[in-house]
């Protein structure tokens, strides 16, 4: 029995194994939340944990108003993804207010 082989990320009842006294454990990484991994999950699982990695943030877009209040954003990349319970990612979005000021404006008025 054990985890060998069976590691998952996240929460995921199919991802069991048998452990002591024939009593069902877990190998996802949940279980650590619940208290009730197998014994070898920190050994089988933890391991091989691999955290989020994200790219710089990109460009910020141009307002999204060309008179007045409006709002841009940015955005950013993962490059690698959160595996065996690894750090989940970090927000891939960023959004912030802008005045819009085209030259127009002033002729709308």
């Amino acid at each position: 029995g054990g985890c060998r082989h069976r590691c998952c990320p996240g929460r995921n009842n199919a991802c069991w194994a048998v452990g002591a006294h024939l009593a069902r454990c877990y190998c996802d990484s949940y279980c650590e939340r619940t208290g009730d991994c197998c014994q070898d999950y920190q050994a089988a699982c933890r391991r091989a944990a691999v955290g989020c990695a994200v790219g710089p943030w990109g460009p910020w877009s141009g307002c999204s108003s060309l008179c007045g209040v409006g709002s841009k954003d940015r955005s950013r990349q993962v490059t690698v993804p959160p595996r065996h319970g690894g750090e989940p990612c970090p927000d891939l979005k960023q959004r912030r207010g802008c005045l819009g000021d085209d030259p127009a404006c002033g002729a709308a008025k």
